[in-house]
């Protein structure tokens, strides 16, 4: 039996020195429940664990996404799943493109488990640009994240809340860094910049 692996914790991004794939394995698209993602995952990896599977099955990731929102001057991080309703599992497949039958019900008896994307009993393998892009999607970055805008430079938009309420603009330039907007608005005949924070505006209705 090949030497086991080191035991992943749930939050163990895949390292480079242990490239693309294990020897003799590949990545596979498992669906899930939703919302039922990383418990998936963390079971997956205890139960693997325990039946000494893991010749067998290898790295499984849930990647995620890191993004600030900033309300009233309040930062707050959320983390989001890049890929709701799925997991990836790397694992050693049968000669004839089949998953071992112990993996297969080890993984099948886990809550909140549904199919493997492919043919039944035979899972379709992830292409090697899919597994680059999955490996890049779980580092995660070192540094802070950044607001992710919702508006665009150009777009119309209408004030909801603050002291210049019930106008409407033009979006002139994205402030991620410090999640604001500068909105062009017409006051008193002349064009103005405003400074305002993204959740306080929304987009203008169509005419």
């Amino acid at each position: 039996m090949p030497e086991s692996a080191p035991i992943q914790s749930p939050d163990t991004p895949p390292t480079p020195e242990e490239g693309l794939r294990r020897e003799g394995m590949n990545w596979f698209t498992l669906r899930v429940a939703s919302n039922k993602e990383n418990s998936v995952r963390e079971t997956l990896l205890r139960k693997v664990a325990i039946e000494n599977m893991t010749h067998l099955v290898g790295r499984i990731l849930v990647p995620t996404e890191k993004t600030k929102t900033i309300k009233a001057g309040k930062q707050r991080i959320t983390e989001t799943k890049l890929y709701p309703g799925y997991v990836f599992v790397e694992m050693r497949l049968e000669p004839d493109g089949r998953i071992p039958q112990d993996v297969f019900f080890l993984i099948k008896e886990t809550t909140g488990v549904g199919d493997f994307v492919g043919t039944a009993g035979r899972p379709s393998p992830l292409k090697d640009h899919e597994i680059e892009k999955l490996h890049k999607d779980s580092r995660k970055p070192e540094e802070e994240p950044l607001v992710k805008m919702v508006f665009q430079k150009g777009e119309h938009v209408t004030i909801k809340e603050g002291p210049f309420q019930g106008y409407e603009g033009t979006v002139d330039e994205l402030l991620p860094d410090k999640g604001l907007v500068r909105v062009l608005v017409t006051i008193f005949g002349r064009q103005a910049p405003i400074e305002i924070e993204e959740w306080q505006i929304g987009k203008a209705e169509e005419a």
